[in-house]
């Protein structure tokens, strides 16, 4: 069927001469925003290297522990509604900039922590205040770059945001093992400063012919009609596949390599915090390929959620190879392996991007947005709730753990399968 959408301009071709230097002049915009999407991709991983630590001068069990690291995310998901409304009304510039400060407070609250629910505070603060870090970044794509770069440009971002795991391997360990673990907050707070006068000074928002066609802006909508409009996505029949398989597969790879990955190497194989910090920026290292890898070679709508598919069921294998062996070097050759092929995750957002129609395109990207990282904040506390029993009847913890992240994974990729996908847009 061909689309009955009125073509752009000629001034709006994104392969027009004219357009070039607005193209070029949307570079800079979007990487200072992804220094931002970065450092929440630090605040998310580093408790890896803080977790043993923490537990010790807290006195905190498993699901303690688990609960600590949830509390980010849950924080980051909840607020994603409210953000994608603020974009929405607001702009990209302004929602971010009157955010992420309180990622910043949250970084030093929890420097300062002397008790476990001033940790908690310092992890929600700072999870909201990183909420519209990658939102922004898909929604300002979305807006300014034509639909058929999206997959890739959205891959390359992703794979820049994940310097900031780089950052929570090797570098920050060091810094950890020298001072303690308060001292990593204060780093990646300090570097979150920055990124904010980073933000200040680049991004200003460019008019786009093709969010204006006949030069007439939209109106604005209210608060109450852009929640209504979030609710009717929770009416459309596809959207339920969407989110259950988005809640499951960037929550088994943060789980792992924000969570579980340092402690399971210490206790299971006597390794340093160095040296867990060493394969933490392995992982991390690889983890950048694999987005621009696969938004690269995306097949496109008419075979990308089969690839979806057959990369979630691999993920989920490569889970329960922990459970079956308990090998050093699998160990760190398997956490090497799932950071890469977590780049396949790519593909879900490109197919959020042509399961909904353009009106709805923010709003989808949003509550995507949310059930990953909803998904990230159930997983980090189930898991600690799974290891804590695991214990209690003298089995293995992280087998436990990693076996039951495996079994998720899977049941996603299930509910993917079984439920309504959406109508094709051609």
């Amino acid at each position: 069927m061909k689309s009955t959408a009125s073509p752009l301009p000629r001034s709006a071709s994104p392969t027009t001469p004219s357009d070039a230097p607005a193209i070029r002049a949307i570079w800079p915009m979007l990487l200072a925003l992804t220094t931002a999407f970065a450092l929440s991709q630090a605040y998310r991983t580093v408790i890896a290297l803080m977790a043993v630590s923490v537990q010790g001068d807290f006195h905190l069990d498993e699901e303690a522990l688990g609960l600590f690291a949830a509390c980010y995310h849950f924080a980051f998901a909840g607020m994603q509604l409210f953000m994608g409304i603020g974009i929405d009304l607001h702009g990209v510039r302004r929602t971010v900039l009157v955010a992420f400060p309180l990622a910043i407070v949250g970084a030093v609250v929890s420097a300062m922590a002397h008790n476990y629910a001033m940790l908690v505070l310092g992890q929600v603060l700072i999870g909201v205040g990183c909420a519209p870090t990658f939102l922004v970044c898909t929604v300002f794509i979305a807006r300014h770059l034509p639909p058929l770069r999206f997959a890739a440009v959205s891959g390359m971002v992703l794979g820049l945001g994940g310097i900031g795991m780089l950052i929570t391997g090797t570098p920050l360990a060091w810094l950890i093992q020298a001072t303690s673990w308060r001292g990593g907050y204060w780093a990646l707070g300090a570097f979150s400063v920055l990124s904010w006068f980073l933000i200040y000074a680049l991004v200003h928002e460019p008019s786009t012919p093709a969010l204006h066609v006949g030069g007439a802006a939209p109106q604005r909508e209210t608060v109450g009609q852009a929640i209504r409009k979030f609710g009717a996505l929770l009416t459309l029949p596809h959207t339920w596949g969407i989110l259950l398989l988005a809640s499951v597969g960037y929550a088994s790879f943060i789980a792992l390599r924000g969570l579980w990955l340092g402690p399971m190497l210490i206790q299971r194989h006597g390794f340093s915090l160095v040296q867990s910090g060493n394969v933490a920026l392995a992982m991390s290292f690889s983890s950048m390929f694999g987005p621009p890898l696969f938004g690269r070679f995306d097949p496109g709508p008419a075979h990308r959620r089969r690839w979806i598919i057959g990369f979630t069921l691999l993920m989920a294998g490569l889970f329960a190879i922990f459970v079956v062996t308990h090998s050093a070097v699998i160990d760190v050759v398997d956490p090497i392996v799932i950071g890469l092929l977590s780049g396949f995750m790519v593909l879900q957002y490109a197919d959020v991007r042509t399961a909904y129609p353009a009106a709805l395109t923010g709003r989808a990207m949003a509550l995507f947005t949310m059930a990953m990282f909803m998904g990230v904040a159930l997983m980090q506390w189930f898991t600690g709730f799974v290891a804590t029993l695991a214990t209690a009847h003298g089995i293995e913890p992280y087998a436990a753990v990693l076996g039951s992240i495996a079994a998720i994974v899977a049941a996603g990729a299930l509910a993917f399968v079984v439920l309504p996908g959406p109508a094709r847009r051609d």
